[in-house]
């Protein structure tokens, strides 16, 4: 059964940093595109970053960009997220994505 565990969220001062973590069981890691995702309160789901999996290619959304940076291990079946420089409005809950399948998502708080 394919599970996706997503950790690393909280609470954090604007202009601070958090790095999130997703690690991938029941899958071949290596065979599937990463990606974050975020939602914030009354707001859609939106893509925050996408890593393949060969070679590292990365796209990141446009507000994010410079700021965030995605990463992966595939010896570790694991997918990163460092954030840096946060702002309040990425206040959301982040969600690690692998085409149909979901982690439960962690919370990320940025509040003086």
């Amino acid at each position: 059964q394919l599970q996706l565990v997503e950790s690393g969220g909280g609470l954090v001062q604007p202009g601070g940093s958090l790095r999130l973590s997703c690690v991938a069981s029941g899958l071949t890691f290596i065979n599937y595109i990463m990606n974050w995702y975020r939602q914030a309160p009354g707001k859609e789901r939106e893509l925050v970053a996408t890593i393949y999996s060969v070679g590292g290619f990365t796209i990141y959304a446009n507000s994010v960009k410079g700021r965030f940076t995605i990463s992966r291990d595939n010896a570790k079946n694991t997918v990163y997220l460092q954030m840096n420089s946060l702002k309040p409005e990425d206040t959301a809950v982040y969600y690690c994505n692998a085409e149909r399948y979901w982690g439960q998502g962690t919370q990320v708080t940025v509040s003086s």
